[in-house]
C-alpha cells in the first residue's frame, strides 16, 4: 500500500481532475452553443492541408519530458479550429452529403458515452446499451413487420460494415463450408456470385473483394428509367450468370440509392429470390428511415420478406455517426457471419446476461454504445420527431424539384423519391462532354466560395449536381439562392471558356 501511495504521489494527474473536467466542459458548451445558434448560410471553408497542419501543430505542447499544464486558451483555439474546418451540417448552406446534424440531445448522450467508456459488444460491460439495443430492435420492427421474437438486430459502425456482415451471413448460410475451407469449398462447383443494382453503393463491390468472391463475380442488374433495378430483366440476368458457371447466392437491393435516392422494388425482388433460394439483402442505409413515417413507408413495401436490412441511424434518424442497425429476419442467421471460439470473451455457459451479447455477431470486439443517442432521443421524443422531419425533407425536395422544372437553363435527371435531388445547369445546346466539364467546374467553384456545399454524381456518364436536404432549417428560398449562385458561377465559367 505504501509503495502504491509513493507511485501515486509522483504522478501528475491534473488532466484527470474533476474540476478541470467541469471547466473544460463549460468552455466547450459555450462554443457549441454559438455554433448551433449561428444560422448563417455557410458551406465548407476548405483549408489547404499544409496550412491546417501548421495551425494544428502550433497548438501542441512542446514539452517532451513533463506533463504540460492545462491551457484553457489553447483548448478554446483547438475547439474553434475543429468547428471552423468541418462540414457545417447545421447550416442551411449544407446540402452536399448524407451526414446528418444530430438531434442536440443525441450529441449530449454521445458525450456521456465517451466519458463512461462502456464497450457494448458484451452485456457485462455495457448493460443499459445492450438492453436499449433490444428495445430499439423491437420498436423499429413494428415498421418492418416480422413476428415478435423471430428476428434479430445488431449495431455496427457504419453501413459498409453492416453490408459486409450481412453478405458474410448470406455466404455462410448458402455456401456451407466456405467459412472453414475458403474457396476450396467451391471447387468443381459453380463460382459464388452476388447480384446488385448497377449503381449499388461501392461498399458492396468492396465487400465482394474482401470476401474473396471477386468483383468479376458481381452481376450488375440493369436499371429502369427511375434508376431502380428493372425487375423484368432480373431473371434473364440471373440465368445468364448461371450459363457462365456462376451461382448467385445473394441479391442486394437498395432502399434509397446513394446517387439519386431510388428505391428498388423489394417485394417483387423478394419473390424472385425466394423462388431461386437466393438471400435478399436490402441496403437501406439512407432510405430505411422512411419506415417510421406513415406517409412514406410504402416505398419499402415488401421489406418484411427480406433476409437482412442495413439501416443507418446517423443519416435519416439524426444521430451521431456511426450508428448502423443490421436486422435479420431469422434471428438464428445473425450468428452465421462469424464462428470463433475465444475463452477470454465468449462464455461457455450461456445465461440471461450473455443472451444479449453481440460480440459473436459482429466484426467488432470493442465498439461504442452507438445505440444510446438513438434510444434516448426515441425515448424522450418518440417516433413523431423523426417522422415529421423526414416528411418535411422529402416534401421540400419535391417542392424544389418543381422549382427546377420552371427554370429553362436547368435540367432535372429524375423524380426525387426521398431527399436526394440531382440536376444540371445546362444553358443552350451544350454537348454531353461540355455539360460534364461544366458541372464539375461549377461544383468545385461553389464549394470554394464557401456559401453552399453541394456534391456531384455521374449519371449515364455525365456529371450532375447533387443536393441532399438533411437540415430542417433549409427552405425553398435557400434553394433559390443556391440556383442563383450556380447560374452566376456557370456564366462566369462559360465566359471563361469552360466547354
Amino acid at each position: 500500500m505504501d509503495h502504491a501511495r509513493k507511485i501515486s504521489s509522483r504522478l501528475t494527474l491534473d488532466a484527470f481532475d474533476i474540476q478541470r473536467f467541469l471547466e473544460s466542459s463549460a468552455a466547450t458548451l459555450d462554443r457549441l452553443e454559438k455554433h448551433l445558434t449561428d444560422l448563417s448560410i455557410r458551406g465548407l471553408e476548405l483549408t489547404e492541408p499544409a496550412q491546417l497542419s501548421r495551425a494544428a501543430r502550433s497548438l501542441m505542447t512542446t514539452d517532451r519530458e513533463n506533463v504540460a499544464g492545462h491551457d484553457e486558451a489553447k483548448l478554446n483555439a483547438i475547439i474553434d479550429l475543429y468547428l471552423k474546418t468541418g462540414i457545417q451540417v447545421h447550416s442551411p448552406g449544407y446540402m452536399g452529403r448524407q451526414f446528418s446534424g444530430p438531434v442536440p440531445l443525441a450529441g449530449v448522450v454521445d458525450f456521456i458515452s465517451s466519458v463512461v467508456s462502456q464497450p457494448s459488444s458484451f452485456y457485462e460491460a455495457a448493460q443499459l446499451p445492450n438492453v436499449a439495443e433490444k428495445i430499439m430492435a423491437d420498436e423499429l420492427n413494428r415498421f418492418i413487420g416480422w413476428p415478435p421474437g423471430s428476428f434479430a438486430m445488431v449495431t455496427t459502425s457504419g453501413g459498409s460494415l453492416a453490408n459486409l456482415t450481412a453478405l458474410l451471413a448470406a455466404r455462410n448460410d448458402r455456401l456451407p463450408g466456405f467459412w472453414s475451407e475458403g474457396g476450396a469449398a467451391c471447387l468443381d462447383r459453380p463460382r459464388p456470385a452476388i447480384a446488385v443494382g448497377d449503381d449499388v453503393h461501392y461498399s458492396v463491390s468492396r465487400t465482394a473483394g474482401v470476401m474473396g468472391i471477386g468483383e468479376a463475380q458481381l452481376i450488375r442488374l440493369p436499371l429502369d428509367r427511375r434508376h431502380r433495378i428493372d425487375v423484368d430483366r432480373v431473371v434473364p440476368a440471373l440465368e445468364a450468370a448461371e450459363r457462365r458457371g456462376l451461382r448467385v447466392f445473394c441479391l442486394v437491393a437498395s432502399a434509397g440509392t446513394t446517387s439519386v435516392g431510388a428505391f428498388d422494388p423489394i417485394g417483387e425482388l423478394a419473390e424472385i429470390t425466394r423462388e431461386r433460394g437466393i438471400w435478399l439483402h436490402v441496403d437501406g442505409a439512407h432510405g430505411a428511415s422512411l419506415l417510421v413515417s406513415d406517409r412514406l413507408r410504402w416505398k419499402l413495401e415488401g421489406i418484411d420478406r427480406a433476409d437482412s436490412l442495413a439501416w443507418d441511424a446517423h443519416k435519416m434518424m439524426f444521430t451521431p455517426a456511426p450508428c448502423t442497425l443490421l436486422f435479420y429476419r431469422d434471428k438464428d442467421k445473425s450468428r452465421s457471419p462469424f464462428r470463433q471460439r475465444a475463452s477470454y470473451v465468449f462464455d461457455e455457459e450461456p445465461d440471461i446476461y450473455t443472451a444479449l451479447d453481440s460480440g459473436g455477431k459482429t466484426l467488432e470486439c470493442t465498439k461504442r454504445p452507438m445505440i444510446m443517442p438513438l434510444w434516448v432521443s426515441w425515448a424522450m421524443y418518440g417516433r413523431a420527431l423523426f417522422a415529421e422531419k423526414i416528411e418535411y425533407l422529402c416534401r421540400l425536395t419535391k417542392d424544389v424539384h418543381h422549382i427546377l422544372l420552371s427554370e429553362p437553363d436547368f435540367e432535372t435527371t429524375h423524380w426525387p423519391e426521398a431527399n436526394i435531388l440531382c440536376f444540371r445547369y445546362r444553358p443552350g445546346t451544350l454537348s454531353d462532354a461540355d455539360t460534364h466539364r461544366l458541372q464539375v467546374a461549377i461544383r468545385d467553384r461553389v464549394k470554394a466560395r464557401g456559401t453552399f456545399f453541394i456534391s456531384k454524381v455521374d449519371l449515364a456518364g455525365v456529371a450532375a449536381l447533387r443536393v441532399v436536404l438533411m437540415n430542417h432549417l433549409i427552405t425553398e428560398e435557400h434553394f433559390r439562392m443556391l440556383l442563383g449562385e450556380i447560374r452566376a458561377v456557370g456564366q462566369e465559367l462559360l465566359r471563361g471558356g469552360c466547354r
